[in-house]
């Protein structure tokens, strides 16, 4: 009697589970948090588990992926950098204005663009804000280096000759003198300066086309402008 009584009751369990299983089935459950999207069907549509469309897109967004393409030159430059550790990606918005989010290199495509000689990264990016948004245009600044104490001058001061790039130095008496620079890279309108320059000489940036060897100069402060990053980024629009 005992061993029956055992068995109804496992019986009656079986008969709990099985109703609150076709309860759970009443009730459709994301496997991702996210955000939907505008429903595909209406009160009334006839849905099967078959339909290709199903009955609502649902997107991750945090985190969020974010692809960007870089020219094929900078492959040599990001591969070696990205073994030495995790590469700092910032999304920004459009016209640049405003960061968006700070993310970290993921991965780079195993394949060049032939027709654009670009290659594709992905990084990915904590976004609990949800300022990134699928399918968003941002623009992707990759850090690679830092540059401490590295001489920088506006890009317009480096000028371009027969001999190669030079820039015009500003002496004691305020005479300009040319002297050949060799511009390591350029960010933005600073470019740095690998040799040729010393910290502290005063450089022309404006109305160098108009000078020679010798001719006497009145310099005056340069306008304020924005802080420059510290380290190198390479910019691209997705």
């Amino acid at each position: 009697m005992v061993g029956q009584f055992e068995g109804a009751v496992r019986i009656d369990q079986a008969q709990i589970d099985s109703a609150r299983l076709n309860l759970d089935y009443a009730r459709i459950t994301s496997p991702i948090d996210g955000v939907t999207g505008v429903r595909l069907v209406d009160p009334g549509n006839l849905v099967r588990g078959t339909d290709a469309s199903g009955i609502v897109v649902i997107t991750q967004l945090d985190p969020v992926a974010v692809l960007f393409t870089l020219p094929q030159d900078y492959l040599p430059q990001v591969g070696q950098q990205m073994e030495l550790g995790t590469l700092t990606v910032e999304a920004l918005s459009r016209d640049g204005n405003t960061k968006l989010g700070s993310g970290e290199l993921l991965v780079i495509d195993n394949q060049i663009n032939q027709n654009t000689a670009t290659m594709r990264l992905k990084a990915t990016f904590a976004n609990p804000q949800r300022t990134l948004w699928p399918n968003q245009f941002v623009k992707a600044r990759l850090l690679l280096t830092v540059r401490k104490g590295a001489i920088v001058v506006p890009t317009t001061a480096v000028q371009r000759g027969p001999e190669g790039t030079f820039a015009y130095v500003v002496g004691p008496e305020q005479t300009v003198q040319p002297r050949a620079v060799e511009v390591e890279m350029t960010q933005g309108d600073v470019a740095a300066i690998a040799r040729g320059l010393s910290p502290g000489e005063v450089v022309v940036a404006d109305g160098a086309a108009a000078l020679r060897p010798g001719a006497k100069v009145a310099p005056r402060p340069a306008a304020p402008r924005p802080a420059q990053p510290s380290g190198r980024a390479i910019g691209a629009e997705r």
